[in-house]
């Protein structure tokens, strides 16, 4: 089965399985003329026997209920941009544990910081690493220093006939 199979299009090769199986084919049968394993088709059998091929359509997502609707996510969204100081945080780095507090305090809701990576991913944030470097950095000493005073406190082992202790080579 391809993954890049749309869920109408699962649905379909379900429904057809499912006739295959009530025309009399075999599972095995079934599996080879729709591209799937016999376990899956097992799977079906199952659910034609239990609600004929209407079970087989797809069906609304189970499972817990997202936890932040549209609106909080635009209310999310304004308060990152605001800034984590603007939060009541000593610096502007969002971590994923300052945004689980954030998401906590204004909506009430706990998640682990999986699923807060999940919240941000799916609201088109990503992942930035702050670049490290001070306001106040002087770029033109900086390279001053490179090229005047560290060659001079570089230390260059002196040349010596000898070869080290951790030598391999023979001579």
């Amino acid at each position: 089965m391809k993954g890049d199979d749309t869920q109408k299009e699962l649905e379909k090769r379900r429904v057809r399985g499912g006739r295959l199986l009530l025309r009399g084919l075999s599972k095995a049968e079934v599996a080879r003329e729709t591209g799937v394993s016999v376990t899956s088709v097992m799977r079906w059998a199952d659910r034609v026997e239990a609600g004929g091929l209407q079970a087989l359509k797809t069906q609304r997502r189970r499972g817990r209920p997202a936890g932040l609707d549209a609106a909080q996510r635009r209310i999310l969204k304004r308060k990152l941009k605001a800034g984590a100081i603007a939060q009541g945080y000593p610096t502007e780095l969002w971590t994923l544990p300052r945004v689980g507090q954030l998401i906590e305090s204004e909506f009430g809701r706990r998640y682990s910081d999986v699923q807060v990576w999940r919240i941000l991913k799916s609201m088109s944030w990503s992942c930035q690493r702050p670049t490290g470097r001070a306001v106040q950095r002087d770029e033109r000493a900086i390279r001053e220093w490179k090229n005047k005073r560290w060659p001079a406190l570089k230390k260059t082992p002196e040349k010596q006939g000898k070869p080290s202790s951790s030598s391999t080579n023979r001579d």
